[in-house]
């Protein structure tokens, strides 16, 4: 039995396996907590496997999780299918629609000509069985990144995302959170990588809307940021790294995927993180990182050696065994903190 929660160790869960739930995110209902995320459990270098489905868990106290099964499958006998292994599915997120009784889905894929789209699911039920509602959707014409959904008290939905390479965008989902309305603002411009935000993770604190950001660098982690606004279509305000006497500058090797307030605490705010690529396998610091972007983007320096090589760098990605990195937010005004910590407790906090 675990009593505390170790960020950056090794996470079991009540069987003794790996937990696979990675870009998770946390949903409660029924005084059940429910992690669920990218199942990467065959994602290993060589094996073409880029997913196995969206797996979920369950737990009483966000300590100790039960494998409630893989809740999306993937769809093995068809190459062309969104979900097929081999294809890139990433970050699912799931929202659930008081008026229309459905748990919403929304996936990232990365298609073979490098836009990215979404698929849209919907289920009864929580652990599923999940229905297509839509696939290769591309949101107001955009090719579509990371991404985070969010639902106001009114039931109103907002769908934030990285429009691939350029900016982050607030975008109004329609009454049944299947669609984009078409109202929508743009945040946070940049001209490239690494300096384009990605991962956008939202939380709510004291009327204000906060979103977690990193850049863009692969599976290499890099400075978060975080800003606020009193609206959810801002204007944001940006506050800086939240990630406290961080030497590596690399959001303590890892990269935010979602913010969980937990329900019977008055101020406990989660982030949940991916450490994707371990230390044993060679992690790029990200002051290479930067550089071999900025020789990489800058016409002045695309003559200099650079590693980068497409979209990724040579580096062993072997996500099956990434771990995961969870911290309490500290605050201070509007600042939101997120100090290192070896090991804490869910009960250390009101």
């Amino acid at each position: 039995m675990q009593t505390s929660i170790k960020p950056g160790q090794i996470w079991l869960d009540t069987e003794g396996k790996r937990i696979q739930a990675h870009a998770g995110s946390i949903f409660y209902e029924n005084d059940t907590f429910y992690w669920y995320g990218e199942n990467k459990g065959k994602t290993t270098p060589g094996s073409g496997i880029w997913h196995w489905g969206v797996r979920c868990y369950s737990s009483k106290d966000l300590y100790n999780w039960q494998d409630e099964g893989v809740i999306i499958p993937p769809v093995e006998n068809d190459p062309a299918s969104s979900l097929h292994p081999t294809s890139y599915m990433d970050r699912p997120h799931i929202i659930f629609n008081k008026n229309t009784g459905k748990y919403i889905c929304f996936l990232k894929i990365m298609e073979k000509d490098s836009t990215q789209t979404l698929t849209i699911m919907s289920a009864d039920r929580l652990l599923g069985p999940y229905t297509m509602i839509t696939t290769k959707y591309r949101p107001l014409n955009m090719s579509a990144g990371d991404f985070d959904l969010a639902v106001a008290r009114d039931g109103k939905a907002y769908y934030y995302f990285e429009r691939v390479h350029s900016e982050l965008i607030c975008a109004d989902l329609t009454a049944d959170y299947t669609g984009v309305t078409g109202y929508y603002s743009t945040h946070f411009p940049n001209l490239y990588p690494p300096y384009v935000r990605e991962a956008p993770a939202y939380f709510t604190r004291k009327n204000l809307h906060y979103l977690v950001t990193s850049g863009t660098t692969s599976y290499n982690p890099n400075p978060s940021e975080v800003a606020c606004s009193r609206t959810f279509h801002g204007p944001f305000e940006i506050l800086g790294n939240p990630h406290v006497n961080d030497p590596t500058n690399t959001s303590f090797c890892s990269q935010v995927s979602s913010i969980f307030k937990h329900p019977k605490k008055k101020d406990l705010y989660i982030a949940l993180a991916d450490r994707w690529i371990t230390d044993e396998e060679g992690m790029i610091p990200y002051n290479i990182l930067s550089d071999a972007y900025d020789r990489y983007f800058n016409p002045d320096r695309q003559n200099e050696p650079v590693t980068f090589t497409g979209s990724t760098f040579n580096v062993n990605e072997n996500t099956h065994k990434a771990d995961y990195v969870w911290l309490p937010f500290r605050f201070d005004g509007k600042m939101a903190y997120l100090d290192w910590k070896d090991e804490w407790r869910i009960e250390d906090y009101d």
